[in-house]
């Protein structure tokens, strides 16, 4: 059995709350969280998410059909006032690009707004799918440890805004942002739960000290 990672301020276990909006990999994700030791549940209503200390936004997928799963679950308003709030939401693949404020996939599609900028495509047959490498901004703890590391892709739109929110980028051949955040938000484009050891040591590093931040 795997000892639960508890908060070292109140001994609890330390508890994640993935969105489920019908959107992709919820279960894989949840499956690997829970093997890190967190306490994991999956829900669909900001009553099921009120409890968690920190929320995981997942996603396969287009964008316009998450935005619109997210408004019919009255989820776009409860996780654009828990970020207003400061608290911690990790989002990954899909969810990664569902923080920022539009997505130009399908025509032009508002995001959650909670990090600036916006996802378009690579342009014609601009698929990044596979293993790269990623470089990791220096002096930020939350990422360092997996400076260097080979983690796996799959996505054809990338993330265009300022560079203060890009945590780390990927090299060859598809140049782009890897991980971005602000404040207590964070985004992974790539699949932490794929991604063999670097994978499941960023998302305990993230997970860890944005609670802790």
């Amino acid at each position: 059995m795997i000892p639960q990672i508890v908060s070292p301020t109140t001994q609890a276990p330390i508890s994640v709350a993935i969105v489920d909006y019908g959107m992709g990999n919820q279960a894989s994700v949840a499956n690997t969280l829970r093997r890190l030791g967190y306490r994991v549940k999956l829900a669909a209503s900001p009553e099921g998410l009120d409890q968690a200390h920190l929320l995981v936004l997942p996603g396969v997928g287009a964008f316009p059909a998450a935005m619109q799963a997210l408004h019919q679950r009255g989820l776009v308003d409860y996780l654009q006032e828990q970020a207003r709030q400061d608290r911690p939401i990790l989002g990954i693949c899909l969810g990664m690009q569902l923080l920022a404020e539009a997505s130009a996939e399908h025509g032009h599609t508002n995001g959650l707004g909670l990090i600036p900028g916006q996802f378009l495509p690579f342009g014609e047959d601009g698929w990044h799918i596979g293993w790269n490498t990623i470089a990791c901004r220096r002096g930020n703890a939350l990422v360092q440890r997996v400076d260097g590391e080979a983690v796996y892709f799959n996505h054809s739109f990338h993330y265009h805004g300022p560079e203060e929110f890009q945590l780390a980028r990927a090299g060859a051949p598809r140049p782009c942002a890897a991980i971005i955040g602000h404040r207590r938000v964070v985004g992974i484009q790539f699949h932490p739960e794929k991604s063999q050891a670097a994978g499941r040591i960023l998302l305990q590093d993230l997970i860890n000290g944005l609670i802790h931040a």
